[in-house]
């Protein structure tokens, strides 16, 4: 029988009666002639609840017993939707991360997967089940212990196992309809894409777009498992959602496809460097160290206050999130007092926001960065730091003109127009 995935988010299962909802929409699939598994997160702020009772009980608690009480909340879904789909006359049968097993590296809390046999999942469909679900977000480590995969880590669920079963689709049922050119919070004229290319969504899910999980479009491009976003609260059509499939399977693609935006955002600059070599490795092996997360970096020769002085200087700036400044500001602090580097002083500016403009069309099409840079100067928006790889281009803005910025771009690239 064809094999499809279906994975149903937090909010898409909050309740008994949506549960009721994602299990109709199952039943629709098995009606079609599918074996499917489901993916299934946590009820919509169940895990959340549970982390709060494991800080609550232990302040530095022991990260395997926080995967056991927190990947419980996905245990309950499963049994639930396996009880709801039986009820409805369908042979259904829930899995944890153990039974099947998904075995996962030992890294609690941010395990990767090393392997999911089909075996014991395979000879429940050959006995006549039609669905197995599947408690996302979990694993099992090589000393025989609960792993989780981290936040968002059932997208990523949903697509290994399409990929380990060879599913004709992998399909994400969340609380929106599909991918959008922008956020539509911001832009009014933001418009559902039918289809967008691996590459595409992988740079707007790290840029900031929340529709599906970075490391799930990483492992759906590695595997080129299709993907289709699709909404837990509307009929579901062939036509429904956005696909998120090869590059090939889009016939003719705009230069850009959308406008992604990030709030949260700082910069930081170390002034007066010394410029030799091994002063990058130095600065951004500290913060590596320190677990900092640097996006954009800068380099640019560092004007001298004394023109006697012939040593060579440069001035560092990076980005990073604005929740790891403090980090990053102790972690350069330290490096520094223990003669890795130096460097006259630390500038940090925490009022910016990342803004990008995203397309596979890029590649082949010149002028984008000039039509991009010249919407924002007709905005009066001054640009603090610029990045680009071969489908993307993003800017630093003053975080008080992101929204201009974005609705700006969204016009300047007729992004409204299919």
């Amino acid at each position: 029988m064809p094999l499809l995935v279906m994975k149903f988010g937090g909010t898409s299962v909050a309740d008994l009666a949506r549960i009721e909802n994602a299990a109709k929409k199952v039943q629709a699939e098995v009606e079609r002639g599918y074996d499917v598994i489901v993916i299934v997160s946590a009820m919509s702020g169940k895990t959340n609840e549970l982390v709060g009772w494991v800080e609550q009980t232990s302040k530095l608690y022991d990260a395997r017993e926080y995967d056991a009480v927190v990947s419980s909340g996905e245990n309950v879904t499963a049994g639930l939707m396996a009880l709801r789909l039986q009820e409805m006359g369908i042979p259904a049968r829930s899995w944890q991360g153990w039974q099947v097993p998904i075995n996962t590296t030992s890294a609690h809390g941010a395990a990767r997967f090393v392997s999911i046999p089909r075996d014991n999942i395979d000879a429940k469909f050959r006995e006549g089940f039609k669905v197995a679900v599947v408690a996302g977000f979990q694993g099992l480590s090589p000393e025989g212990r609960i792993t989780t995969l981290g936040r968002g880590g059932s997208d990523t669920t949903a697509v290994a196992f399409a990929a380990a079963f060879g599913a004709e689709r992998c399909d994400i049922y969340t609380d929106v309809d599909g991918v959008y050119t922008t956020d539509p919070r911001i832009s009014p004229k933001a418009r559902k894409l039918d289809k967008i290319a691996f590459e595409e969504m992988l740079e707007l899910a790290s840029l900031g777009a929340k529709v599906l999980q970075t490391r799930s479009v990483e492992l759906a491009m590695r595997y080129k498992v299709r993907l289709r976003v699709v909404s837990s609260f509307e009929e579901v059509t062939d036509n429904s959602g956005t696909l998120v499939c090869d590059e090939d399977e889009i016939m003719e693609s705009k230069v850009v496809s959308g406008v992604a935006y990030s709030r949260d955002e700082a910069k930081m600059t170390l002034l007066k460097v010394e410029d030799r070599p091994g002063v990058a490795a130095a600065i951004f092996g500290a913060l590596a160290d320190a677990g900092v997360n640097v996006d954009m970096i800068v380099q640019n020769i560092s004007e001298l206050d004394n023109p006697d002085d012939k040593r060579a200087h440069t001035d560092m700036t990076f980005s990073l999130p604005t929740n790891q400044v403090d980090r990053a500001k102790k972690a350069i602090e330290e490096a520094a007092a223990a003669g890795k580097f130096a460097f006259s002083s630390l500038v940090t500016d925490t009022d910016v926001a990342k803004v990008s403009v995203v397309g596979i069309g890029m590649r082949s099409q010149v002028g984008v960065a000039a039509r991009m840079f010249a919407a924002l100067a007709a905005e009066n928006v001054n640009i603090k730091v610029i990045t680009t790889s071969e489908i993307k281009i993003s800017v630093l803005i003053d975080r008080k003109y992101m929204e201009l910025a974005v609705q700006a771009l969204h016009d300047a690239f007729e992004l409204d127009k299919a």
